[in-house]
């Protein structure tokens, strides 16, 4: 990442906020179109995406089913060719937020029902990740961002269910940075994935927004790979 890249943060970049009409969607919605970036707003709700549209104005919408992955492609190729006309490779960012707590009731309690839901909220970070990793190889600044639980390194029985499914996501994440570093090598990579670490998100959405705005801040070679805490995490 060049020292102008660095300068121009996240003005005027493209980032794509997937799972965007939950709070800590809003707030980073809020956060990044303030602070000059094209965002993306996808969900699967037409209506949520209308309200978060409404609260800010400036943010592009798009519904897919992101458990899918030929919708996920066609939504990436679609996002490619509109860029292109504008002389860029597409994204500069993909902030995956789909997800939520399912869990208690002791290791009994770990129902099959709470397992697939999670399991598909994992299946959209596999999906979004692979349909844009290329470009976030071209942007110059590419950055991906998770949002994943202190209980990754301190699981508890009633929350088996929802540890395992974010140790998958971190450890998904970490591959992407892996691999953002090997497509780089033997120089520095241009682009970084980041996990932002929770004991939960509700009350942080703000403090999760501005350490979004603040990824394209940084080099991409002081984030790969990186576990940021958020709160009292």
């Amino acid at each position: 990442m060049t020292d102008s890249a660095l300068a121009l943060g996240v003005a005027a970049r493209t980032v794509l906020i997937a799972g965007a009409t939950s709070a800590s969607g809003h707030a980073c919605a809020a956060a990044l179109s303030a602070a000059g970036a094209r965002v993306i707003a996808v969900g699967s709700n037409a209506e949520r995406l209308a309200a978060l549209a409404e609260a800010v104005p400036d943010v592009i919408t798009r519904v897919c089913d992101l458990s899918d992955f030929a919708a996920v492609s066609a939504l990436a190729e679609e996002i490619r060719v509109t860029a292109a006309k504008h002389g860029h490779a597409g994204i500069d960012g993909l902030i995956h937020l789909v997800g939520g707590w399912r869990g208690g009731g002791g290791l009994a309690g770990q129902s099959d029902e709470d397992w697939q839901v999670l399991e598909t909220a994992f299946g959209t970070l596999r999906n979004t990740t692979r349909a844009f990793n290329d470009q976030l190889l071209a942007s110059d600044a590419g950055r991906l961002a998770i949002v994943s639980s202190v209980s990754v390194d301190r699981p508890l029985a009633g929350g088996a269910n929802y540890a395992a499914a974010k140790a998958a996501a971190d450890a998904w994440a970490r591959a992407v940075a892996q691999g953002f570093a090997k497509a780089a090598a033997p120089a520095e990579p241009d682009a970084a994935a980041v996990i932002f670490v929770v004991k939960a998100l509700a009350g942080l959405e703000q403090e999760l927004a501005s350490a979004v705005v603040g990824l394209w801040q940084q080099p991409a070679s002081a984030l790969n790979g990186s576990h940021i805490r958020l709160g009292d995490a």
